[in-house]
């Protein structure tokens, strides 16, 4: 299924509105259809930039920031997380220090950061 037009979108909507009334999830035999909508709009929103998406961060310090967010943490959680002081994670962030080896260790481990991305940018 493709969406091609507002409208079409609209009634994507309806459509999938209505089968969630009747109970996705307790009627396995519109869970096809449900999904193949979902699928569609998402594409078309996508495609259409309904929803930009943020640009990816080009900075060690940015991309520890978004982990940080993602994770819905404070600042004095992602230091004890990651062993650090929060003064010493506080500069980093603010690039007035640069990360360790044990550090860019814990940023892959417990951040998931790519190593890649680590060694690129620190």
């Amino acid at each position: 299924m493709i969406i091609n037009t507002a409208e079409e979108l609209r009634e994507a909507f309806r459509r999938y509105d209505a089968l969630e009334a009747q109970g996705i999830d307790a009627h396995p035999e519109i869970q096809p259809e449900a999904r193949a909508l979902a699928e569609a709009i998402e594409e078309y929103e996508i495609r259409m930039e309904c929803f930009p998406l943020p640009p990816k961060p080009t900075t060690l310090p940015a991309m520890i920031e978004l982990k940080r967010q993602q994770q819905h943490l404070k600042q004095k959680e992602l230091a004890a997380l990651l062993e650090v002081p929060p003064g010493r994670l506080s500069q980093i962030l603010s690039g007035k220090r640069r990360v360790t080896m044990d550090l860019a260790k814990k940023l892959y481990e417990r951040l998931h950061i790519s190593p890649e991305f680590i060694l690129k940018t620190a």
